[in-house]
């Protein structure tokens, strides 16, 4: 019973202490906009510069299809992936 001496002033300054939290955020326009971010996730975002690698220049000259040489190198990075990863 000698606890809620203690935990009762604790809750009432943990409740205070929300409130006053609210307000702040309210006073400083944290929920003026709701919707714009709930929408954001909607839309795509600008798309950034396209990043081209070794594979991808070697299908475009040759037609879409990899030459055996870009093969083995994409099965070698892979491999030493692999290798480093363990």
């Amino acid at each position: 019973m000698e606890v809620l001496f203690l935990l009762v002033p604790v809750a009432l300054i943990l409740i205070a202490l929300a409130i006053k939290l609210l307000f702040w955020a309210v006073k400083n326009g944290q929920y003026d906009d709701l919707n714009t971010e709930g929408r954001r996730i909607l839309f795509d975002d600008e798309p950034g510069p396209q990043r081209t690698d070794n594979a991808s220049a070697t299908e475009a000259a040759s037609g879409g299809e990899a030459s055996p040489s870009g093969e083995a190198s994409q099965k070698h990075q892979t491999a030493t992936q692999v290798k480093t990863q363990e």
